[in-house]
């Protein structure tokens, strides 16, 4: 059993602190994973901005963020200018990849991609995704492979570009397993891995759980059987390589014990042949525990030659939908 472990940073202080703080943790555990670095301007202060979205308040309330991000954090862009994460967190994105992990872009301006790209035309998304691959570059010195959307939002004119600018994968999206992705008909040939489970911010202070007992109630989760091809998980460099450390390396443990390989997403994706995979159209909708829309896997149905034997996948958006909404 497969378990991809998706780790996004956003801020400077997740680059800083909780990158080496995971690396450490995952390499004691000899567990696989991906970093997805936010690689521009810190303007996580900027966020302050969504007081007015439904829902935002209330996770805000629920996940501390004051304890979890620090005020300095929440002051960059507003009262304090936004340090440049890619230049001050060069050494810590360059450990990482130095300890075997893969390392792909999750964003430019984490803020501004999370607050903006659902509405920006072709020029703005563009220029967005070209700074935060030329900078992979000048950090890493290759092109980067792996792409993951801040906030798991996206628009059309990003995934073009994450078939045009060569990435062999993208995580953009909330759904149950790996696919082809469709919008208003319009197929996109780089294939979508949907984070499967659920994420600590989006459980803590739900339904009586708390950081005591959130693994467990993940655990009991991934306990169930899998979907054939196993599971993807996001995680926070801000909270699992923070406060919440000790939560993760609880589920570290017990996934183990469960029986599930712990790999990067591009080890996840070994085996996939992308003329295999069923075709999703692309939809938004809401996440329990989380604000505003995300990304989702949709309808979906299969390629034309696929193997219907080994993809038996629903055609049924609702169903998705449920399938979300019984993990959290």
């Amino acid at each position: 059993m497969k378990l991809a472990l998706k780790i996004d940073v956003d801020t400077l202080r997740g680059t800083l602190q909780g990158v080496p703080r995971l690396v450490e943790l995952l390499r004691r555990e000899q567990a696989g994973a991906t970093f997805l670095f936010s690689l521009g301007p810190d303007h996580t202060g900027r966020a302050l901005r969504r007081v007015f979205r439904r829902g935002f308040m209330r996770k805000v309330s629920r996940t501390s963020v004051l304890e979890h991000y620090g005020l300095r954090t929440l002051l960059y862009g507003t009262l304090l200018p936004g340090p440049d994460i890619g230049v001050r967190g060069r050494s810590a994105m360059l450990q990482a990849r130095d300890a075997g992990f893969e390392c792909g872009v999750h964003t430019w301006d984490h803020v501004r991609w999370q607050d903006g790209v659902a509405q920006a035309d072709e020029a703005w998304t563009q220029r967005e995704m070209t700074l935060a691959c030329d900078r992979y570059a000048e950090i890493f010195g290759e092109r980067p492979l792996a792409w993951g959307a801040a906030g798991w939002q996206t628009n059309v004119h990003a995934l073009r570009l994450t078939q045009r600018m060569g990435f062999g994968y993208a995580s953009d999206t909330r759904g149950t397993h790996p696919f082809v992705p469709v919008w208003n008909a319009e197929i996109v040939a780089c294939p979508q891995i949907p984070t499967t489970l659920p994420t600590l911010d989006e459980l803590i202070g739900r339904d009586g759980l708390t950081p005591a007992t959130v693994a467990d109630h993940l655990l009991e989760t991934t306990a169930r059987t899998p979907p054939r091809s196993g599971h993807v998980y996001t995680l926070h460099a801000e909270l699992e390589g923070g406060k919440l450390l000790p939560v993760f390396e609880r589920l570290v443990t017990g996934w183990k014990a469960q029986g599930y390989e712990l790999l990067s997403l591009r080890d996840y994706c070994d085996g996939l042949e992308l003329q295999h995979l069923p075709h999703h159209d692309l939809v938004w909708g809401e996440i329990p525990g989380r604000s505003g829309e995300l990304a989702l896997q949709g309808e979906g149905f299969l390629a034309p030659d696929s193997h219907a034997a080994i993809y038996q996948w629903s055609r049924d958006r609702s169903t998705i939908q449920q399938k979300l909404t019984e993990t959290a």
